[in-house]
């Protein structure tokens, strides 16, 4: 499975300035649903699971992490939407829910098959233990840098 597959250009978001997790879930969830890849309930379902079954992962870096998604019956066909945040908004810990973690780094997965949504998220925590792919995730401001960026993962 390979990112770039996946990564949907119009739901790249880099220096988003989002003022909460809320916000940067709506925000790429409606940039998901306006590029015909979600249901208009995917945002609301994906706003629920994160608040029951959070996805935010520390990383040994300085940026961490967060990965929301939502089930199947939300999503038309599979995409990717991604933010780069200009401040870090808390995200709660996936393993350990009552800790709050200060998320840069944003992933929203639209899959529509359950098996899909385990390999996008082994793809994507493989893709986070590099800290040089982080950094240039974070410096890009085009989507042609990320599109590199992930390339180059890649080689």
């Amino acid at each position: 499975m390979n990112i770039l597959d996946f990564l949907v250009p119009s739901s790249v978001a880099l220096h988003y300035p989002a003022g909460t997790s809320t916000d940067v879930i709506t925000h790429l969830g409606k940039l998901l649903f306006d590029a015909g890849y979600v249901r208009d309930s995917f945002v609301e379902a994906a706003l629920d699971r994160e608040s029951r079954l959070p996805t935010g992962l520390p990383l040994s870096g300085d940026v961490n992490a967060a990965i929301p998604h939502t089930e199947v019956e939300h999503v038309l066909k599979p995409g990717l939407a991604m933010a780069t945040l200009f401040a870090p908004v808390t995200f709660q810990n996936m393993i350990s829910p009552e800790e709050a973690v200060p998320c840069q780094l944003v992933f929203v997965m639209a899959l529509d098959q359950p098996k899909a949504q385990i390999e996008m998220l082994q793809e994507i925590a493989g893709i986070l233990q590099n800290p040089a792919v982080i950094q240039s995730l974070m410096l890009a401001s085009s989507f042609e840098e990320v599109r590199a960026t992930f390339s180059k993962d890649r080689s």
